[in-house]
């Protein structure tokens, strides 16, 4: 019970800074934006990004870097995010758009998709830098554990491309994508070389596990 209430005490501590974190930039509450992404290391699907602008009231503790959730809090905090943000914007590049512009590239158009409209003075980014925006951004280093913007946007961007990959599950079962989420696990490489790709793979990623698949 005791270590209980520690790991309590703890991730309010962590909650906590994240929200002062924001507090010191103007705008917090009306027009901070947090931004960041999911998928970049994947072989299969798109790369999505969200951009997010949550008020000061309602706040959410459990709200974290997506990464350390589990995904029933996920699922429960995407349904809260989107049912009180301010804005939420989802951005995302295709496995064509990453083979032709690189994933780096094919992220930044993602990011300008998911923040285009945001009504934002501010736009704090998890790392990614040479957005082009009407506004300012200030990328950080591990962004969806520091700002409670940001891992709001994480938590978004997240279950967006999780529930992506259960879809393709479906439709391609023999990969595993509904827990494998696209990365490259020894079932989704094992299936790659034995099924070959399917549309939804990025060429570019897997010429090392099944040649060159350009047409």
């Amino acid at each position: 019970m005791a270590r209980q209430a520690k790991i309590s005490e703890k991730r309010l501590q962590h909650f906590r800074e994240m929200v002062d974190f924001d507090a010191k930039h103007l705008g917090f509450g009306t027009s901070l934006a947090g931004m960041d992404e999911v998928g970049r290391g994947p072989l299969v699907g798109n790369v999505v990004t969200a951009c997010v602008i949550m008020p000061a009231d309602p706040l959410f503790q459990w709200m974290d870097d997506s990464k350390k959730l589990s995904q029933l809090r996920r699922e429960e905090l995407y349904d809260q995010i989107m049912a009180n943000a301010i804005y939420v914007g989802v951005g995302e590049a295709t496995p064509e758009e990453i083979d032709q512009m690189n994933i780096l590239n094919a992220t930044r158009l993602a990011m300008e998709r998911a923040a285009q409209d945001a009504p934002a003075t501010l736009c704090i980014v998890d790392a990614v830098r040479g957005l082009h925006l009407p506004f300012p951004t200030m990328p950080i280093i591990r962004g969806d554990a520091t700002s409670y913007n940001v891992a709001a946007a994480s938590i978004v961007a997240k279950v967006t491309r999780d529930r992506q990959m259960v879809a393709y599950a479906k439709e391609y079962p023999e990969y595993g994508f509904d827990h494998n989420m696209g990365y490259g696990t020894a079932e989704h490489i094992a299936a790659l070389k034995r099924l070959g790709p399917t549309p939804a793979h990025r060429r570019s990623f897997i010429s090392n596990f099944v040649g060159d698949t350009a047409e």
